[in-house]
């Protein structure tokens, strides 16, 4: 299907959703691979895999950008040769990014209630305000942390962060899309603006949340 949705958070930053409905076929038709990409899209054992790693091109694509101008560093984060900053995700049959200015994460977590079995793997500090009452909402907070840590981590990428330890998140309403974390590591302090969103799938029950991180 075309692009899913477009969020135009401010001048200079752009999420782009893609649900991915194409077959490998009808979207590897639709992009321009450099030699080094193509052989990265050979190497994937998962065709679900394979059609996200698409839906990405399909998205820079959508930008104005092409496979070419994408890279990767030693992390395996993804980069631009120009002044903005690119960040991926997916997750099931959706895909984004998000392009800026500013320094930015994204993350797309399935909301799924087997969530709360990992949960004290990424919580600590949170402990505090969450209320283990096994509920919906219970169950979406636990999603925005995740998809929080998520993505400061990929604006980071520093080997040797802990989740539960070194990465915070402040209380927060779902109702109001925003809050704010921090990163404490290696002497470092590095705060966060959140925010967070629910995406609804056209063609299933499944409800996602979208989180993206901006490093202040």
């Amino acid at each position: 299907m075309p692009l899913f949705q477009t969020i135009q958070f401010n001048e200079t930053t752009k999420i782009l959703i893609w649900e991915i409905t194409e077959s490998f076929d009808e979207l590897r038709s639709k992009v321009v691979l450099k030699e080094k990409t193509q052989k990265r899209l050979d190497g994937m054992k998962s065709e679900m895999h394979q059609r996200a790693f698409l839906s990405v091109r399909m998205l820079i694509q959508e930008m104005g950008f092409t496979d070419k101008d994408l890279h990767y560093d030693e992390f395996g984060k993804p980069y631009f040769d120009c002044h903005n900053y690119i960040s991926i995700t997916h997750s099931y049959h959706f895909a984004a990014i998000i392009i800026s200015h500013e320094t930015v994460g994204i993350d797309m977590e399935l909301q799924r209630h087997k969530i709360q079995r990992i949960a004290d793997k990424f919580t600590d500090y949170e402990c505090k305000y969450l209320q283990l009452d096994f509920s919906e909402e219970y169950i979406k907070k636990l999603t925005v942390i995740w998809g929080a840590k998520e993505a400061i981590f990929k604006i980071r990428n520093e080997k040797g962060i802990s989740f539960k330890d070194h990465i915070l998140v402040e209380n927060f309403s779902l109702e109001e899309f925003q809050t704010q974390a921090s990163l404490h590591f290696d002497n470092l302090v590095k705060d966060f603006d959140i925010h967070y969103k629910e995406i609804q799938s056209q063609n299933s029950e499944d409800r996602f949340t979208l989180v993206y991180a901006f490093e202040k």
